[in-house]
Protein backbone atom coordinates (compact mmCIF):
# COMPACT_ATOMS: atom_id res chain seq x y z
CA UNK A 1 0.00 0.00 0.00
CA UNK A 2 2.91 2.27 -0.73
CA UNK A 3 0.76 4.85 -2.51
CA UNK A 4 -1.23 5.58 0.65
CA UNK A 5 -0.40 8.50 2.88
CA UNK A 6 0.20 8.21 6.62
CA UNK A 7 -2.72 8.51 9.03
CA UNK A 8 -1.51 8.47 12.63
CA UNK A 9 -4.70 7.02 14.13
CA UNK A 10 -4.93 4.03 11.79
CA UNK A 11 -2.79 0.86 11.89
CA UNK A 12 -1.49 1.27 8.34
CA UNK A 13 -0.96 4.16 5.94
CA UNK A 14 -4.17 5.28 4.23
CA UNK A 15 -4.97 8.01 1.76
CA UNK A 16 -8.25 9.53 3.02
CA UNK A 17 -9.01 10.49 -0.59
CA UNK A 18 -9.49 6.79 -1.42
CA UNK A 19 -12.18 6.35 1.24
CA UNK A 20 -15.86 6.66 0.34
CA UNK A 21 -18.87 7.39 2.53
CA UNK A 22 -21.49 4.63 2.62
CA UNK A 23 -25.08 4.31 3.86
CA UNK A 24 -26.38 1.27 5.72
CA UNK A 25 -25.64 -1.81 3.63
CA UNK A 26 -28.68 -3.76 4.83
CA UNK A 27 -31.49 -1.22 4.57
CA UNK A 28 -29.95 1.78 2.77
CA UNK A 29 -30.80 4.20 5.56
CA UNK A 30 -28.34 7.14 5.61
CA UNK A 31 -29.18 8.03 9.23
CA UNK A 32 -26.84 6.59 11.84
CA UNK A 33 -25.48 7.09 15.33
CA UNK A 34 -21.71 7.54 15.65
CA UNK A 35 -20.22 5.20 18.22
CA UNK A 36 -16.59 6.32 17.94
CA UNK A 37 -14.04 7.76 15.54
CA UNK A 38 -10.47 6.76 14.59
CA UNK A 39 -8.70 9.06 12.17
CA UNK A 40 -10.99 9.68 9.18
CA UNK A 41 -13.15 6.60 9.92
CA UNK A 42 -16.31 6.44 12.03
CA UNK A 43 -17.89 3.34 13.55
CA UNK A 44 -21.64 3.88 13.29
CA UNK A 45 -24.93 2.12 14.01
CA UNK A 46 -27.88 2.36 11.62
CA UNK A 47 -30.86 3.98 13.34
CA UNK A 48 -33.28 1.83 11.30
CA UNK A 49 -31.96 -1.76 11.33
CA UNK A 50 -29.10 -1.39 13.88
CA UNK A 51 -26.37 -2.74 11.58
CA UNK A 52 -22.98 -1.56 12.86
CA UNK A 53 -20.47 -0.60 10.15
CA UNK A 54 -17.60 1.74 9.34
CA UNK A 55 -17.77 4.76 7.09
CA UNK A 56 -16.01 5.89 5.01
CA UNK A 57 -14.64 2.62 3.59
CA UNK A 58 -11.91 1.61 1.19
CA UNK A 59 -13.10 0.68 -2.28
CA UNK A 60 -13.23 -3.03 -3.09
CA UNK A 61 -10.19 -2.84 -5.39
CA UNK A 62 -8.08 -1.41 -2.55
CA UNK A 63 -9.27 -3.89 0.07
CA UNK A 64 -7.45 -6.81 -1.58
CA UNK A 65 -4.17 -5.01 -0.90
CA UNK A 66 -4.78 -5.29 2.84
CA UNK A 67 -4.48 -9.07 2.79
CA UNK A 68 -1.01 -9.60 1.42
CA UNK A 69 2.32 -10.20 3.24
CA UNK A 70 2.16 -7.62 6.05
CA UNK A 71 -1.35 -8.63 7.09
CA UNK A 72 -0.35 -12.17 8.06
CA UNK A 73 2.72 -11.12 10.06
CA UNK A 74 1.72 -7.78 11.49
CA UNK A 75 3.64 -5.53 13.84
CA UNK A 76 0.35 -4.16 15.25
CA UNK A 77 -1.89 -7.23 15.25
CA UNK A 78 -4.26 -5.89 17.88
CA UNK A 79 -5.27 -3.25 15.30
CA UNK A 80 -4.53 -4.93 11.96
CA UNK A 81 -3.88 -8.47 10.79
CA UNK A 82 -2.23 -11.33 12.70
CA UNK A 83 0.94 -11.62 14.81
CA UNK A 84 2.17 -14.59 12.77
CA UNK A 85 -0.63 -16.55 11.13
CA UNK A 86 1.55 -19.35 9.76
CA UNK A 87 3.51 -19.79 12.98
CA UNK A 88 0.23 -20.25 14.88
CA UNK A 89 -1.01 -22.77 12.34
CA UNK A 90 -1.26 -25.67 14.77
CA UNK A 91 -3.49 -23.58 17.04
CA UNK A 92 -5.82 -22.80 14.12
CA UNK A 93 -5.93 -26.48 13.20
CA UNK A 94 -6.88 -27.40 16.78
CA UNK A 95 -9.57 -24.70 16.74
CA UNK A 96 -11.00 -25.94 13.45
CA UNK A 97 -11.13 -29.51 14.76
CA UNK A 98 -13.69 -28.17 17.21
CA UNK A 99 -15.46 -25.88 14.77
CA UNK A 100 -15.92 -28.51 12.07
CA UNK A 101 -18.42 -30.20 14.36
CA UNK A 102 -20.77 -27.34 13.44
CA UNK A 103 -20.51 -28.70 9.90
CA UNK A 104 -20.59 -32.45 10.53
CA UNK A 105 -23.68 -32.08 12.72
CA UNK A 106 -25.52 -31.33 9.46
CA UNK A 107 -23.43 -32.91 6.70
CA UNK A 108 -20.72 -35.58 6.77
CA UNK A 109 -18.65 -35.91 3.64
CA UNK A 110 -19.27 -34.47 0.22
CA UNK A 111 -17.77 -31.60 -1.71
CA UNK A 112 -16.83 -28.63 0.47
CA UNK A 113 -15.74 -25.09 -0.45
CA UNK A 114 -14.06 -22.80 2.07
CA UNK A 115 -14.37 -19.14 1.02
CA UNK A 116 -11.51 -17.04 2.38
CA UNK A 117 -9.50 -20.17 3.15
CA UNK A 118 -6.23 -18.28 3.91
CA UNK A 119 -3.41 -20.79 4.56
CA UNK A 120 -5.79 -23.74 4.33
CA UNK A 121 -5.89 -24.77 7.99
CA UNK A 122 -9.64 -25.47 7.93
CA UNK A 123 -9.29 -27.32 4.62
CA UNK A 124 -6.59 -29.48 6.22
CA UNK A 125 -9.14 -30.43 8.91
CA UNK A 126 -11.92 -30.93 6.34
CA UNK A 127 -9.65 -33.29 4.40
CA UNK A 128 -9.00 -35.22 7.63
CA UNK A 129 -12.76 -35.50 8.10
CA UNK A 130 -13.22 -37.03 4.66
CA UNK A 131 -14.53 -34.05 2.69
CA UNK A 132 -13.59 -33.41 -0.93
CA UNK A 133 -12.02 -30.03 -0.11
CA UNK A 134 -11.81 -26.85 -2.21
CA UNK A 135 -10.85 -23.29 -1.29
CA UNK A 136 -10.55 -19.77 -2.63
CA UNK A 137 -8.73 -16.72 -1.25
CA UNK A 138 -7.40 -13.36 -2.47
CA UNK A 139 -4.17 -13.62 -0.42
CA UNK A 140 -1.47 -14.91 -2.77
CA UNK A 141 1.09 -15.74 -0.03
CA UNK A 142 -1.45 -17.82 1.90
CA UNK A 143 -2.59 -19.74 -1.16
CA UNK A 144 1.04 -20.48 -1.95
CA UNK A 145 1.67 -21.69 1.61
CA UNK A 146 -1.36 -23.99 1.52
CA UNK A 147 -0.21 -25.59 -1.71
CA UNK A 148 3.46 -25.92 -0.85
CA UNK A 149 3.30 -26.82 2.84
CA UNK A 150 -0.03 -28.56 3.38
CA UNK A 151 -0.33 -30.17 -0.04
CA UNK A 152 -3.71 -28.55 -0.66
CA UNK A 153 -3.98 -28.40 -4.43
CA UNK A 154 -7.67 -27.56 -4.80
CA UNK A 155 -7.31 -23.87 -3.92
CA UNK A 156 -7.85 -20.97 -6.29
CA UNK A 157 -6.33 -17.53 -5.84
CA UNK A 158 -8.75 -14.64 -6.26
CA UNK A 159 -12.37 -13.88 -5.44
CA UNK A 160 -15.20 -16.39 -5.33
CA UNK A 161 -16.97 -14.57 -8.16
CA UNK A 162 -13.91 -14.89 -10.39
CA UNK A 163 -13.41 -18.60 -9.59
CA UNK A 164 -16.22 -19.59 -11.93
CA UNK A 165 -17.44 -22.74 -10.21
CA UNK A 166 -20.45 -24.30 -11.99
CA UNK A 167 -23.94 -24.10 -10.47
CA UNK A 168 -24.67 -26.58 -7.70
CA UNK A 169 -21.09 -27.82 -7.33
CA UNK A 170 -20.83 -28.07 -3.53
CA UNK A 171 -22.56 -29.79 -0.65
CA UNK A 172 -21.07 -27.40 1.91
CA UNK A 173 -19.78 -23.82 1.72
CA UNK A 174 -18.02 -22.30 4.74
CA UNK A 175 -16.94 -18.76 5.61
CA UNK A 176 -14.88 -18.46 8.81
CA UNK A 177 -14.21 -14.87 9.92
CA UNK A 178 -14.81 -13.62 6.37
CA UNK A 179 -18.16 -11.87 5.92
CA UNK A 180 -17.17 -8.86 8.04
CA UNK A 181 -14.28 -8.16 5.64
CA UNK A 182 -16.38 -8.07 2.45
CA UNK A 183 -17.36 -4.80 0.80
CA UNK A 184 -20.33 -6.53 -0.86
CA UNK A 185 -21.26 -9.52 1.31
CA UNK A 186 -24.61 -10.02 -0.43
CA UNK A 187 -22.90 -10.59 -3.78
CA UNK A 188 -20.58 -13.17 -2.23
CA UNK A 189 -23.37 -14.95 -0.35
CA UNK A 190 -25.53 -15.07 -3.48
CA UNK A 191 -22.59 -16.64 -5.29
CA UNK A 192 -22.29 -19.13 -2.42
CA UNK A 193 -25.96 -19.96 -2.93
CA UNK A 194 -25.44 -20.42 -6.68
CA UNK A 195 -22.59 -22.91 -6.24
CA UNK A 196 -24.41 -24.83 -3.50
CA UNK A 197 -26.58 -27.81 -4.31
CA UNK A 198 -30.26 -27.34 -3.43
CA UNK A 199 -29.88 -29.54 -0.34
CA UNK A 200 -26.47 -28.08 0.60
CA UNK A 201 -25.60 -26.06 3.68
CA UNK A 202 -23.80 -22.80 4.31
CA UNK A 203 -21.82 -22.43 7.55
CA UNK A 204 -20.87 -18.86 8.38
CA UNK A 205 -18.99 -17.60 11.43
CA UNK A 206 -18.62 -13.96 12.42
CA UNK A 207 -18.46 -11.75 15.50
CA UNK A 208 -21.47 -10.66 17.58
CA UNK A 209 -21.31 -6.91 18.14
CA UNK A 210 -24.11 -7.13 20.71
CA UNK A 211 -22.45 -9.83 22.81
CA UNK A 212 -21.87 -9.11 26.47
CA UNK A 213 -18.11 -8.85 25.96
CA UNK A 214 -18.51 -6.36 23.10
CA UNK A 215 -20.88 -4.21 25.14
CA UNK A 216 -18.66 -4.26 28.23
CA UNK A 217 -15.45 -3.41 26.35
CA UNK A 218 -16.93 -0.78 24.01
CA UNK A 219 -14.33 0.63 21.63
CA UNK A 220 -11.67 -1.61 23.25
CA UNK A 221 -13.35 -4.76 21.90
CA UNK A 222 -10.65 -6.55 19.93
CA UNK A 223 -12.86 -7.08 16.87
CA UNK A 224 -13.17 -3.35 16.26
CA UNK A 225 -10.38 -3.30 13.69
CA UNK A 226 -10.84 -0.22 11.57
CA UNK A 227 -10.35 -0.63 7.80
CA UNK A 228 -10.51 -4.43 7.69
CA UNK A 229 -13.77 -5.12 9.58
CA UNK A 230 -16.33 -3.23 7.53
CA UNK A 231 -19.48 -4.68 9.10
CA UNK A 232 -20.23 -5.86 12.62
CA UNK A 233 -23.21 -8.16 12.77
CA UNK A 234 -25.55 -9.30 15.53
CA UNK A 235 -27.91 -12.30 15.40
CA UNK A 236 -30.75 -10.32 13.80
CA UNK A 237 -28.67 -8.42 11.23
CA UNK A 238 -26.73 -11.54 10.20
CA UNK A 239 -29.99 -13.46 9.79
CA UNK A 240 -31.39 -10.58 7.71
CA UNK A 241 -28.29 -10.64 5.49
CA UNK A 242 -28.65 -14.37 4.91
CA UNK A 243 -32.35 -14.03 4.14
CA UNK A 244 -31.65 -11.31 1.56
CA UNK A 245 -29.06 -13.59 -0.05
CA UNK A 246 -31.64 -16.36 -0.48
CA UNK A 247 -30.91 -18.52 2.56
CA UNK A 248 -33.11 -19.86 5.32
CA UNK A 249 -31.36 -19.95 8.70
CA UNK A 250 -31.38 -23.42 10.26
CA UNK A 251 -29.74 -22.39 13.53
CA UNK A 252 -27.11 -20.17 15.05
CA UNK A 253 -24.91 -20.93 18.02
CA UNK A 254 -22.00 -19.65 20.10
CA UNK A 255 -20.83 -23.19 20.81
CA UNK A 256 -17.46 -24.19 19.38
CA UNK A 257 -16.98 -20.63 18.09
CA UNK A 258 -13.91 -20.06 20.26
CA UNK A 259 -10.30 -20.72 19.39
CA UNK A 260 -7.00 -21.91 20.80
CA UNK A 261 -4.64 -18.99 21.40
CA UNK A 262 -1.11 -18.64 22.73
CA UNK A 263 -0.29 -16.75 25.89
CA UNK A 264 1.71 -14.37 23.68
CA UNK A 265 -1.52 -13.60 21.81
CA UNK A 266 -3.36 -12.77 25.01
CA UNK A 267 -0.51 -10.55 26.19
CA UNK A 268 -0.38 -8.71 22.86
CA UNK A 269 -4.16 -8.31 22.70
CA UNK A 270 -4.21 -6.83 26.23
CA UNK A 271 -2.92 -3.67 24.58
CA UNK A 272 -6.52 -3.06 23.50
CA UNK A 273 -7.36 -2.46 27.16
CA UNK A 274 -4.34 -0.32 27.99
CA UNK A 275 -1.21 0.38 25.93
CA UNK A 276 1.12 -0.36 28.87
CA UNK A 277 -0.30 -3.84 29.59
CA UNK A 278 1.70 -5.88 27.00
CA UNK A 279 5.01 -4.78 28.57
CA UNK A 280 3.70 -5.38 32.07
CA UNK A 281 2.39 -8.85 31.21
CA UNK A 282 5.26 -9.88 28.92
CA UNK A 283 6.69 -12.46 31.40
CA UNK A 284 3.43 -14.43 31.13
CA UNK A 285 4.13 -15.10 27.47
CA UNK A 286 7.26 -17.00 28.51
CA UNK A 287 6.00 -18.90 31.54
CA UNK A 288 2.33 -19.46 30.71
CA UNK A 289 0.79 -22.53 29.02
CA UNK A 290 1.51 -23.06 25.34
CA UNK A 291 -2.15 -22.68 24.40
CA UNK A 292 -5.52 -21.96 25.91
CA UNK A 293 -8.99 -22.56 24.50
CA UNK A 294 -10.89 -19.27 24.74
CA UNK A 295 -14.55 -18.70 23.97
CA UNK A 296 -15.82 -15.37 25.35
CA UNK A 297 -19.14 -15.99 23.52
CA UNK A 298 -18.64 -12.99 21.26
CA UNK A 299 -18.62 -15.00 18.02
CA UNK A 300 -21.49 -16.85 16.38
CA UNK A 301 -21.85 -19.66 13.87
CA UNK A 302 -24.84 -19.68 11.49
CA UNK A 303 -26.02 -22.72 9.56
CA UNK A 304 -28.31 -21.98 6.62
CA UNK A 305 -29.79 -23.69 3.57
CA UNK A 306 -30.75 -22.28 0.17
CA UNK A 307 -34.43 -21.32 0.05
Amino acid sequence: MSRFLTSAKLPIAVDPGRLKEVACYLCGCPDHRVRFVEGPIRLVECRACRLVYITPQLAAEDLAELYQESYWQSECARDYGYMDYVKDGELYIRSFRKRIRNVTAHRTGGKLLDVGCAAGFFLHVAREAGFDYHGVDVAAPMVRFARENLGLENIREGTLEAAGYPDGTFDVVTLWDVVEHLSDPLAVLRECRRVLRPDGILVLETQNVRSLVARLLGRRWHHFKMLEHLYHFAPDTCAALLEKAGFAVVRWTRRRAGKYVSMAFLVERSGRLARFLPKLLAPLARIGPAALYVNPLDEMVFVARPK
